[in-house]
């Protein structure tokens, strides 16, 4: 079993999800489309597809991003696994049809995710009850797809998890991330007016024992759905 993981710029990776696919013997490859998007895929041959975060919009008029797009609209209709976090939450709540756009505030730190009563026998979010503290960084939200069901809201932003079909997921907020990503996040050119407009910066260890454990509850389980 292989999935592809669809990076955007290159310190926005797997993180934690890639341990939780191993566990469940569950390898991955990169596709960097931002450097060639005319880099040639077997579709067909893919357990499932896994977009990443990134700096840019999904409103971008960026070649990249259109592949993409055609990648998530082609493995829905094919039934694989999709899940996608923040950029790529975004990118394939656009492909199925809902609009994305500049959320009323940024959320940038550890905040915290209410769950609502569609976790109830949800793959992915079973027994998610409490709210939970997870790491946030982006600027866009998007509204949710027709069909899709909602599963996590913030204050900030109503939409931060939904599932789509049985096996199509996006997720706002950040599972995947170390201690080590997020001080590296804060570090990177593309995020420096961010960083600049932060009043306080966020600890990177502040909930990173509870995130890990969170992170290898969901993307174990969605390694899951990859075997079926």
């Amino acid at each position: 079993m292989r999935v592809l993981a669809f990076r955007h710029v290159p310190f926005e990776h797997l993180g934690l999800i890639g341990p939780a696919l191993g566990a469940h013997g569950v390898t991955f490859e990169y596709v960097d489309l931002f450097r060639d998007p005319s880099i040639p895929l077997d579709l067909d041959s893919a357990t499932g597809l896994i977009f990443m975060g990134g700096p840019m919009s999904a409103n971008d008029n960026l070649p990249f991003l259109a592949a993409e797009l055609r990648l998530i609209e082609r493995a829905v209709a094919a039934g694989k696994p999709v899940l996608g976090v923040c950029l790529g939450a975004q990118l394939i709540a656009r492909a199925l049809g809902a609009r994305v756009y500049r959320n009323e505030a940024k959320e940038i730190g550890w905040f915290p995710v209410h769950f609502t009563k569609e976790c109830a026998g949800d793959s992915l979010f079973e027994g998610f009850n409490g709210p939970e503290t997870v790491f946030h960084w982006h600027g866009e939200t998007f509204d949710l797809p027709e069909g899709a069901r909602l599963l996590a809201s913030s204050g900030a932003c109503r939409n931060q998890a939904f599932r789509y079909g049985r096996n199509v997921y996006g997720i706002q907020f950040h599972l995947e991330v170390t201690p080590e990503m997020i001080a590296d996040w804060l570090t990177e050119d593309e995020n420096g007016a961010d960083v600049r407009a932060l009043t306080v910066r966020p600890d990177p260890f502040h909930n990173a024992a509870r995130l890990e454990v969170l992170s290898r509850t969901v993307f174990g389980r969605w390694a899951g759905l990859c075997e079926k």
